[in-house]
């Protein structure tokens, strides 16, 4: 009777010691004997102890930040960059057979990708096109870690250091842009504003008194000033018609 206890409490302790659980975003990789078996997961399994054993795989979306890489662009401008890589492991088996340390060979295709993806492009490019630049480079890693069982599914580029004389040249380039749509605007303003002369000289035109009407609403505008003393420039027509006049009252009757 106590061999038979004994029997069965070893054949208990031998199910519990199988029994292993993952989580929902947990797959298992099980061995047997060094073989690939199965993946197990996610809740409760068994594999059998002392022949089975597993490793685990996280199937969350990872992130990794691609350290400071220097490098230089098509037109030989020296610059610095660094990136952040989102991926996550879409084949556990493949993740854990095809590759020892999946984050760091992740990383390691990321640097990589990043310096020689980077010479490919111009400053300017980098600069304004860091989105195309971005998906270009996501494409290639996704690529190059596709076989290990790995998606990426973001590229950003964090931070893009370039030499100070550059800076200044950028600066310069603004500002002469900036200048030139102001002086563009300026003159477009002229050119209504002189449309709209040639318009106003035409209707005048038609109209002579109408010139007249303008001078003398001029003259009230400016006389409303305080201590402002005004020059009336008359017409030679109207200084030979008063002379005329003048000419007559003095004649005797």
């Amino acid at each position: 009777m106590f061999a038979f206890a004994a029997v069965v409490a070893a054949l208990v302790l031998f199910g519990v010691a199988g029994l292993r659980i993952a989580n929902q975003y947990e797959r298992a990789v099980v061995f047997r004997l060094g073989r690939f078996r199965a993946i197990m997961g996610p809740g409760l399994y068994w594999i059998i102890p002392l022949i089975e054993w597993q490793s685990t795989v996280d199937m969350r979306i990872k992130t990794a930040a691609v350290e400071q890489q220097e490098t230089i662009t098509r037109d030989n401008v020296p610059i610095k960059i660094n990136a952040v890589v989102w991926y996550r492991t879409v084949d556990p088996r493949a993740a854990v057979l095809e590759v020892r340390n999946i984050d760091n060979a992740v990383i390691q295709v990321a640097l990589t990708t990043l310096r020689n993806g980077i010479g490919q492009h111009t400053l300017d490019d980098v600069l304004k096109e860091q989105d195309k630049v971005s998906q270009l480079m996501e494409r290639k890693i996704d690529a190059a870690t596709e076989p290990w069982g790995v998606k990426v599914e973001r590229v950003e580029m964090k931070n893009v250091e370039i030499p100070a004389s550059m800076q200044r040249a950028i600066a310069q380039e603004a500002e002469a842009q900036r200048e030139k749509r102001a002086r563009i605007i300026k003159a477009q303003a002229e050119l209504e504003a002189a449309e709209q002369l040639r318009q106003a000289s035409q209707i005048i035109m038609q109209n002579p008194a109408g010139l007249e009407l303008r001078r003398m609403q001029m003259i009230t505008e400016v006389g409303a000033e305080q201590n402002t003393m005004t020059l009336v420039m008359m017409p030679s027509e109207f200084v030979a018609a008063a002379g005329a006049i003048a000419r007559l009252a003095a004649q005797p009757q």
